[in-house]
């Protein structure tokens, strides 16, 4: 028996892709670009890169040119929206290029899991990266090697530099300087220094949606009425949501505030940004710029959104939704269970009869809520009676609201204000300085949440006391300009004057934005 013969056939595996045809007689090339800030160096430059692999690829006979693909300003941590990257990978995929060539790893992905996932992907097609600075060529036994502890290099850099883009941000924060993207932040636009100036016409919009809000309109119905005048949106859109009414009115930018860092950034691979619950130190700087809102008008309506969004009614105290679709909606109460009262209709005879009920004897029927039924008619006529025996009291109601103006503030709470913000500062500074350490802070956070808290409480106690003073000044003015006249039932009117209407068994009690109360 002949002794065997072994030859071994070294493996010769052609770089290219393997939906392409078996003879080819050039590669098809392309190149990969990215610069991600204006300011790279010019050998590194959008225009630069371009131009470079252009001619060096279509000075290779060996060659055939199978296009650039550049992405301008767009981070590499991430491949989401690195539109020609993903484009390149596609045109991969369908078997038209066989060899990528870019300039470095960081410039292909700074993110390894991304950086690996593509070279594996192209090297099942049989297609191959090569990186200009590093020399490397995946087709290499040693090029995943390689590759894998580059990336991690370049993932570390991009980790780095977010991280002192972290600490520089920190700095401002703790400098006050305010950073606002003024794009789609109504009211504001910015001077030549970054600083944020007041915008005149749109601030007028901020001052009437905080009107119409604390006037009693709903935010759906503040939205209805910019849009009915043909009011745009900051981002320039007609359609004004409920929820960026309410954003409006809780931006504590509007009464010249600023709280910053509101949200942080988790991961600076995907650069998913949260809501700041304790992931980071927050900064508060008091009258960083001009105010468009009256701190008291800020927080009186702060005081609103949480009466608005707390209303429980009637004996077992349930939650019911604000309502501003007829102007005593929310505002009319039963004075035997404390519910409010809904309008309804009777069919009377075929004919509709609209009716003002008690919600719980609505609910729960009569054993529980005895209160009566009241018509329309006869409600309106009750708020109306009140609001003309104002009037008719002329200047002796004027007298009498004058003698109820308050004091706004005393020298007391402005004492004590002004020893909570002395306190906050020694605490804030204390967070600051062991921050700068790497030192733990948290034990801080409770006082200074408690101390703010306290100043918010005065604030608040003195921003009522300063809208009670306002509305009877209102209610002055009203009576003044309409003495002796006799008013019709208008939405408006109501909204402005009443606060609330109790519907008694034989009597109706109004009380009126300023305090005052009149028994019908």
């Amino acid at each position: 028996m002949a002794q065997k013969n072994i030859t071994v056939i070294p493996a010769c595996k052609r770089v290219g892709s393997s939906t392409a045809k078996e003879k080819v007689n050039k590669l098809r090339v392309a190149a990969y670009c990215r610069v991600s800030t204006e300011t790279e160096e010019q050998n590194s430059s959008y225009e630069v890169q371009v131009a470079h692999y252009t001619d060096f690829i279509k000075k290779n006979a060996e060659w055939e040119f199978a296009g650039i693909f550049a992405d301008d300003g767009i981070s590499g941590t991430n491949t989401k929206k690195r539109e020609e990257f993903n484009r390149m990978i596609e045109e991969c995929m369908e078997g038209n290029i066989d060899l990528v060539i870019t300039k470095s790893i960081s410039r292909f992905a700074r993110n390894t899991l991304d950086c690996l996932k593509y070279i594996r992907q192209l090297k099942e097609k049989n297609i191959s990266v090569y990186f200009e600075k590093e020399n490397i060529n995946t087709m290499d036994a040693k090029g995943e090697v390689l590759i894998t502890i580059m990336a991690s290099l370049a993932q570390q850099e991009s980790q780095s530099l977010s991280q002192n883009v972290k600490l520089g941000l920190q700095y401002r924060y703790q400098q006050g300087k305010v950073q606002v993207n003024h794009n789609r932040f109504m009211g504001y636009t910015k001077d030549e220094d970054g600083n944020l100036v007041i915008e005149p016409k749109e601030a007028r919009i901020i001052k009437r949606i905080y009107k119409e809000y604390l006037e009693g309109e709903s935010l759906a119905g503040i939205g209805r009425n910019l849009e009915k005048d043909g009011i745009l949106t900051a981002a320039g859109k007609p359609r004004w949501r409920p929820e960026t009414i309410k954003k409006i009115l809780k931006n504590e930018k509007y009464m010249g505030d600023a709280l910053l860092q509101k949200t942080v950034t988790v991961d600076f691979l995907t650069k998913e940004r949260v809501k700041n619950e304790g992931h980071a130190p927050q900064y508060y700087v008091e009258n960083s710029h001009e105010a468009i809102i009256s701190k008291e008008i800020y927080l009186q309506a702060q005081e609103e959104l949480h009466r608005r969004n707390n209303i429980y009614t009637g004996a077992d105290k349930n939650k019911r939704l604000y309502s501003s679709k007829y102007a005593l909606s929310t505002i009319t109460f039963c004075g035997d269970c404390g519910d409010i009262y809904r309008r309804v209709y009777w069919n009377v005879h075929g004919r509709k009869e609209f009716v003002w009920r008690c919600v719980t004897r609505i609910e729960q029927g009569p054993e529980v809520c005895e209160n009566r039924t009241v018509k329309e008619a006869e409600l309106y006529d009750a708020v109306m009676t009140a609001i003309n025996k104002l009037l008719a009291g002329g200047d002796n109601m004027i007298r009498s609201l004058e003698e109820n103006i308050h004091a706004v503030i005393g020298d007391t709470t402005e004492y004590r204000i002004s020893e909570i913000n002395d306190l906050l500062e020694e605490k804030q500074k204390e967070v600051i300085s062991l921050a700068n350490k790497g030192k733990d802070y948290d034990f801080l956070a409770d006082e200074i949440d408690a101390l703010r808290e306290k100043r918010q409480s005065l604030l608040a106690e003195d921003a009522s006391l300063s809208g009670e003073n306002e509305r009877i000044q209102e209610l002055i003015e009203f009576i003044r300009a309409n003495k002796y006249r006799t008013k019709v039932f208008d939405d408006k009117l109501i909204r402005k004057l009443i606060q609330n209407v109790t519907v008694y068994d034989d009597h109706f009690v109004i009380c009126f934005r300023s305090g005052i109360e009149i028994k019908i």
